[in-house]
């Protein structure tokens, strides 16, 4: 993000640790294999697949979520949010005290995991686009879930990766991503392809293709609430994630969401910033180098790591990168805590204080603007750097946790061992390269 946004990602230094780096990295990958080693002595039948079980939530609770005022109200939430960016987008000052820049890269970005690691699949419940589309359906008589087509199953969450992707570009490369402009443009093109797809291959279209629906759904997968048979259900967070629908394009989403939050520590490293210091090329260009590839990256040691063993019965071997991609979604979020953890409170805060005054005249609408800013981390280093560092193992050790679950569910009984290790391998990959880049930060 552009300098008046930024905040402390990375660790603040090795020294903030009650470990030395070496220590922790080393005891990290001691966690992986001794989970996978119990695993793979107590774990010997799947769990989760293909029935995750569950247990009914509350009536009371069940009563209010399914009542059509409480739907009301968030769709009425997320159309307000978006009037209020959009406000502080046009007719507020091009200044960062802006609250229309913090709305975009630190509310709905961020702010978006925690939110739907808690409550479930938010995006869904409040999406403006999907609003929109369901009042453009009733003004025209139509359903807003049927569209023109039918949409492409190829397709899969391909169109969401590419929008992800254009996201972390806007975020992370762009060398103007903190000029109102651009976020403006980039807003409206958002909305614009949103509209014109839902009206193609209606309201399903965001399942697949909304990048913010598919990234909040993927987080919600380790909440403790779902759905079955239309009734609300409590489940193990594990559970949950087992029931991730392997489609074209899902390596493709978690390999952004995870590169590019690897790439966002890399590229605050000195080692980067002296090389792209009159470096060959213009740095936002080398950026996007370095962002491709990381994302690349982490798509080759996935699928590496899930289909260099043998298949069961009905799958075949370019089939199983889908299969193993859930097992990453709680080393996305872990890895988002760990890097996003200060900068979401401290700079989240900022926003709701300036989110007051959207107009920059010195107004105080919401009752926020005299609000006290969040410095509490930036006298508890060591905790912020042990919170941390205990995300991403926390991460691994549930991803390795769902990576067995599903090997003995499709794996050949001769290789439900054997076949696990190559993705022990790129577990431990993840954890080194992770760790190392919040150290490098």
């Amino acid at each position: 993000m552009g300098d008046g946004l930024t905040s402390a990602h990375g660790l603040g230094g090795p020294a903030d640790l009650p470990v030395p780096p070496q220590l922790a990295i080393a005891g990290a990958v001691a966690a992986l294999v001794v989970s996978f080693t119990v695993l793979a002595v107590a774990w010997r039948t799947p769990r989760y697949d293909p029935d995750p079980g569950g247990q009914p939530a509350p009536a009371g609770l069940q009563r209010l979520v399914d009542h059509r005022a409480f739907h009301v109200v968030l769709r009425a939430i997320g159309l307000a949010g978006l009037g209020w960016f959009g406000l502080a987008a046009v007719f507020g000052p091009n200044l960062l005290t802006n609250p229309a820049f913090g709305m975009f890269y630190v509310w709905w970005w961020v702010g978006l995991v925690p939110a739907s690691v808690l409550l479930g699949p938010v995006w869904r419940a409040i999406s403006p686009v999907r609003t929109i589309n369901s009042l453009f359906a009733k003004l025209s008589g139509s359903d807003p879930d049927r569209g023109i087509y039918d949409y492409p199953a190829r397709l899969g969450y391909w169109p969401a990766a590419l929008g992800l992707f254009a996201f972390v570009w806007m975020e992370l490369v762009y060398p103007y991503s903190t000029e109102l402009g651009p976020v403006r443009l980039w807003v409206a093109v958002y909305l614009a392809a949103m509209l014109i797809g839902g009206a193609l291959f209606g309201s399903g279209f965001y399942d697949r293709a909304d990048p913010f629906e598919v990234y909040s759904s993927l987080c919600a997968k380790l909440s403790i609430w779902a759905r079955q048979d239309d009734a609300l259900v409590v489940r193990s967070p594990l559970a949950n994630l087992a029931t991730v629908t392997p489609r074209a394009g899902l390596v493709a989403v978690v390999s952004v969401l995870f590169g590019s939050t690897a790439f966002d520590s890399f590229r605050s490293s000195l080692t980067w910033i002296n090389y792209t210091d009159g470096g060959p090329l213009k740095i936002s260009t080398m950026n996007l180098l370095a962002l491709t590839a990381f994302c690349v990256g982490v798509a080759v040691i996935l699928t590496v790591g899930s289909a260099a063993t043998g298949v069961g019965e009905g799958l075949r071997r370019r089939d199983l990168p889908a299969q193993f991609a859930h097992s990453v979604v709680p080393i996305i979020v872990g890895y988002i805590v760990a890097h996003y953890l200060n900068y979401l409170i401290e700079v989240g805060w900022d926003t709701l204080i300036y989110a007051s005054d959207p107009l920059g005249r010195g107004s105080d609408w919401l009752g926020t603007a005299d609000l006290d800013r969040i410095s509490w981390f930036g006298y508890h280093q060591t905790l912020l750097a042990s919170v941390k560092v205990l995300a991403v193992v926390v991460g691994h050790v549930l991803g390795v946790i769902a990576a067995h679950d599903r090997a003995v569910a499709v794996l050949p009984r001769r290789h439900q061992v054997t076949g696990q290790l190559p993705m022990l391998f790129a577990m431990i990959s993840f954890t080194v390269g992770g760790l190392y880049l919040l150290f490098a930060a």
